[in-house]
């Protein structure tokens, strides 16, 4: 009997060393693929269709981010209920530095935003930078009669029928910017939902509706040719592009501040080594001479922060934003 259980205890035993030993080679072989990736092609998901302003500011660096990885950048446009598809869709991939992803402000506002979702940005994504941010902007048809905050919060709240604003997308930057807006002036102006910011845009300059508050990218090229008006940036300093438009928070609404930000994430526990690597050579290319000419031409600010410093953001919008998307009363879709 003690023979049997003797042998019974050295045949456990080593089992148990058998199975720490796989698993230890299986961990030095994956430092060993991380150490040495990549080796093929990485794909850049983008969570909006080509043309749109996530998708300029991707192509505006890709070139570069993939000739400092020495690999290809794919850029793969997945658009659809406000970027959730695609996020969803990383998030379901292996963590082996092949698949990135480009998103940004509903990183902060999709629990907020979307029922059910199937995942948590904060817990499904490892953080690798905060990329870029862009101030959005007030922009009114010509007709509307109010060239300043004050004298378009004062139209607004004497104006006998609701003026109305066209957003993008439901839950937007646009969207929240101006439901902060309404908060801190008191005034009721009503959103029209549009799928992008070209049609938004083209109901606008055709008087369809009063405003919209709207990425720079996509509308200066409309303010410049006289089109549409801007009346005040959403940015806590005025923005390069349009040096002599105010800022709301100079323009009566002390404390104002939102933007449209951009980040790099990738699935949940992406190796350490791959998470250092592309933070490094995106900050590169950020700082780079040529994707910063290409940023400016598109309205975009360089960052380059570090995956600490992201995921610290993304918990401060989430905080700021769900107070704003509480307030303002916007259900989930």
């Amino acid at each position: 009997m003690f023979r049997t259980l003797f042998h019974a205890l050295h045949r456990l035993i080593t089992s148990l060393a058998l199975v720490g030993l796989t698993a230890l080679t299986g961990a030095t072989l994956s430092s060993a693929q991380a150490q040495n990736w990549p080796q093929r092609p990485i794909k850049l998901v983008v969570p909006a269709s080509a043309g749109g302003t996530v998708d300029l500011l991707t192509r505006a660096m890709s070139g570069k981010l993939g000739e400092l990885l020495g690999q290809p950048i794919v850029v793969e446009n997945r658009a659809g209920a406000s970027t959730s598809i695609a996020e969803e869709y990383v998030t379901r991939q292996a963590p082996d530095g092949y698949t990135l992803l480009m998103s940004g402000i509903t990183l902060a506002t999709q629990p907020f935003m979307r029922e059910n979702l199937p995942y948590d940005p904060q817990r499904d994504f490892s953080m690798i930078s905060l990329v870029a941010t862009s101030g959005n902007v007030i922009v009114v048809h010509p007709a509307v009669a109010a060239k300043t905050v004050r004298e378009l919060i004062d139209l607004a709240k004497a104006s006998p029928k609701p003026m109305f604003y066209g957003t993008p997308a439901h839950g937007a930057t646009g969207h929240l910017a101006a439901e902060m807006f309404n908060q801190a002036a008191g005034t009721r102006l009503q959103q029209v939902p549009y799928k992008g910011a070209a049609p938004a845009l083209q109901d606008l300059m055709a008087g369809q509706i009063q405003m919209t508050f709207d990425n720079i990218p996509a509308a200066i090229g409309h303010i410049r040719s006289g089109k549409i008006r801007a009346i005040a940036v959403t940015s806590a300093k005025r923005d390069r592009q349009l040096p002599d438009v105010p800022t709301i928070a100079e323009s009566g609404l002390p404390g104002y501040e939102i933007v449209a930000w951009f980040a790099l994430v990738a699935p949940a526990k992406l190796p350490q080594e791959i998470i250092n690597r592309v933070h490094a050579e995106t900050v590169r290319t950020v700082k780079d001479a040529a994707v910063l000419e290409r940023f400016e031409k598109i309205g975009f600010e360089a960052v380059g922060s570090t995956p600490a410093e992201l995921a610290a953001y993304v918990k401060s919008q989430a905080d700021t934003l769900g107070r704003v998307i509480r307030s303002a009363g916007i259900k989930p879709q």
